[in-house]
């Protein structure tokens, strides 16, 4: 086992000869998030997972503050992982703020990556001139200050508002585990790596074909972002929204969720 694949908990999975599919999770979780897609996936494709440094069950000794204070950090990681593994080409499947790490990947290294299936991404939280991002600065500073005063407590509200349930709810308090499971220092600087972030200007470089896949309601990304990805993203895209609630809709409605993405994994973009 490579360096990366150790410090990032890589698993392969799957007997599938047909494509390699790598799954990347968002902020606050980890792979488990994938569960109830993997085992849609293991006997038709060779799957790999792994885990963004910082969520809890990397090695906090190895997060580097300087290098993830920006996203370009998290897509050295990728190519690492997948050139270690020796991969040829991916469908990358990628939640969150994974969707923005596999296409900023994908601008240097687009031979890795035959498409992107993007799950509740975008590419600035902030508001701006002409773009809607869901996020006021004043919003931004108010969550980063309710993580730095009691971590513990800012979890507690903040995964039912993520996930759109209550506390009593499995996907919530799955969110809620994974979120307590990190560092708190780590998860700030994580969270303010994330919404502090603008990847408009990479938008128009990322020729890989992108699958843009949101909830009709979602707490951290409006529906109109996804049609921003869509106008603006250098290659050809597609995007479905779902009616379902919640950031991360895999987890909370996997009903509803799972065909949608198999859908979009097994089939491309017509031309």
């Amino acid at each position: 086992m490579g360096i990366a694949e150790e410090v990032h908990n890589v698993r392969v999975l799957g007997s599938g000869e047909l494509q390699t599919i790598v799954l990347g999770h968002g902020f606050g979780t980890d792979q488990s998030v994938w569960k109830h897609l993997l085992p849609h996936l293991v006997e038709d494709y060779r799957v790999v997972l792994y885990d963004n440094m910082g969520a809890g069950t990397t090695n906090p000794d190895y997060f580097d503050f300087e290098r993830y204070s920006s996203l370009e950090g998290y897509a050295r990681d990728l190519i690492a992982i997948l050139e270690e593994l020796q991969v040829q080409s991916s469908i990358f499947v990628g939640h969150s703020v994974s969707a923005m790490i596999g296409a900023i990947a994908s601008i240097t290294h687009p031979h890795l990556f035959s498409k992107i299936v993007a799950i509740s991404a975008s590419p600035r939280y902030l508001n701006d001139v002409d773009y809607y991002g869901g996020f006021e600065e004043d919003d931004l500073q108010q969550l980063f200050n309710a993580m730095r005063s009691n971590y513990n407590a800012w979890c507690a509200g903040f995964a039912p508002l993520a996930v759109g349930g209550d506390m009593e709810g499995v996907a919530v308090q799955e969110f809620s585990r994974t979120l307590f499971n990190m560092r708190p220092d780590i998860a700030l600087s994580v969270a303010q790596a994330i919404f502090q972030s603008d990847m408009r200007p990479y938008l128009g470089h990322v020729i890989v074909p992108c699958h843009v896949i949101q909830s009709m309601n979602d707490l951290a990304v409006p529906v109109v972002v996804s049609e921003y990805l869509h106008q603006n993203l250098g290659g050809k895209s597609i995007v479905e929204v779902m009616s379902t609630d919640g950031h991360l809709p895999q987890l909370s409605s996997p009903d509803v969720v799972t065909p949608v993405l198999l859908r979009h994994i097994r089939y491309d973009i017509a031309a």
